[in-house]
């Protein structure tokens, strides 16, 4: 009996037999043309696991002739880098030295920082690879000195060839004729949400326990309850917050509370609330200013009461944001405003409000309205307007106001 994991055995040896990833390997693939180009820039790789990113890595290696050399960064440190740097000094390798360094979000900006040197000097081509949105979690350096490639979930007729080579290959050790339909094998590859490494693991338990055929009631205690990858941390958690968000900007209650639940049935509550809190400002705004108020109510009791009641008080704030009138007006003026600073605008305050002697200040709670003709915004910006008035009934109501003031103020 071979004691090396059935997966590991199953990696393919050339960009033909990967499961999935045509964009990237197949006879137009952009990875597989570089690499039949003989050109192989520092790259990284993002995406769900168990969809070949190491095992690509180690293709390019094989094809290119360069000396791989595998690193992960949960458990490494620079000094390991140095120390594969200094190993491959003294030996002859006409191509180079790639370093593969698997979950690079685990090294910090300085670790990160330091890879720099050794890719400009071409010590090394560097093949990273991360589960999580690299524009988030790689050092912006790093980045532009990279081609960044997503690996994307595989989907259950891609797989289908590979689970076959799995149970041909069981078969053939055990000497049996064990078999499993294609409609079994798409629902185990489904299940896995695309994980290529995970469907082989569940076929293999499906195996040792099946009668001479891998049925449905062979595999339903071991398909995982919950569909799809979620990592707290990973892509696909942002993208499901991200999907409430938009849900819950297009004003639809139904896709929101979908989400809300998708992201419950893995015991998400903060990243939720954080979520919501973000949504009731910048999405709700002006419209509804009473939004934030409730949505905190609502999150502090989820958090507060826990698990499952939880789900009450945040079907309420998501179901009362969706349906709530929108309006980003703030959120749009602070971004107008932040890149007039950006150029430079703005540098020199008016002197009238400046401490401690706030000279030529007039005191708008003396005057009429409590409101009096004065500029507020530095000499180079006067004039400038940021914030623009939503068609919504309360800023309709606040722009009238604010009309009425200025209009009763250039009267007098």
């Amino acid at each position: 009996m071979n004691n090396q994991p059935l997966a590991d055995r199953l990696r393919p040896n050339s960009f033909s037999e990967i499961a999935g990833q045509r964009h990237l390997v197949g006879e137009n693939g952009i990875i597989k043309k570089l690499t039949d180009a003989g050109r192989i820039p520092n790259m990284i790789f993002y995406g769900p696991p168990g969809t070949g990113k190491t095992t690509i890595a180690n293709i390019i290696a094989k094809a290119s002739d360069m000396q791989l050399y595998k690193l992960n960064a949960t458990t490494a440190s620079l000094a390991d880098v140095k120390e594969v740097i200094a190993s491959t000094s003294n030996i002859f390798s006409e191509r180079g030295t790639l370093l593969y360094l698997d979950e690079i979000q685990y090294f910090n900006k300085k670790q990160q920082q330091s890879l720099l040197e050794f890719m400009e000097n071409g010590s090394i081509t560097l093949i990273a690879s991360t589960t999580e949105n690299p524009y988030f979690c790689v050092y912006n350096a790093l980045l532009s000195r990279s081609s960044v490639f997503e690996f994307k979930s595989v989907s259950g007729d891609d797989c289908i060839p590979t689970l076959h080579r799995a149970i041909n290959l069981l078969n053939e050790d055990f000497g049996t004729k064990v078999a499993v339909s294609d409609d079994i094998l798409r629902a185990i590859a489904n299940a896995c949400g695309g994980d290529v490494r995970m469907s082989i693991g569940i076929l293999e338990n499906a195996y040792y326990i099946s009668a001479g055929e891998i049925t449905e009631d062979t595999v339903r205690g071991l398909i995982p309850s919950v569909v799809g990858h979620f990592d707290r941390n990973g892509d696909v958690h942002y993208d499901l917050l991200s999907c409430l968000q938009k849900s819950i900007r297009g004003s639809d209650p139904d896709a929101a509370v979908f989400y809300l639940a998708k992201l419950l049935a893995n015991g998400d509550i903060l990243s939720i609330c954080r979520r919501l809190m973000v949504i009731a400002s910048e999405d709700i705004g002006c419209a509804y200013p009473m939004a934030p108020v409730i949505t905190r109510a609502c999150c502090e009791n989820a958090k507060d009461i826990g698990l499952p009641e939880a789900v009450i008080p945040l079907a309420n704030a998501v179901c009362i944001l969706a349906t709530a009138p929108k309006s980003n007006s703030a959120y749009m003026a602070y971004h107008k405003a932040h890149e007039d600073m950006e150029k430079g605008f703005g540098i020199e305050i008016p002197e009238h409000l400046r401490s401690p002697l706030f000279k030529g200040y007039k005191y708008p709670h003396e005057y009429k309205n409590h409101y009096v003709k004065q500029d507020y915004l530095p000499h180079d910006l006067i004039g400038k307007h940021y914030y623009e008035f939503g068609s919504n009934k309360t800023e309709q109501t606040a722009k009238a106001y604010y009309d009425m003031i200025r209009a009763e103020a250039n009267k007098a």
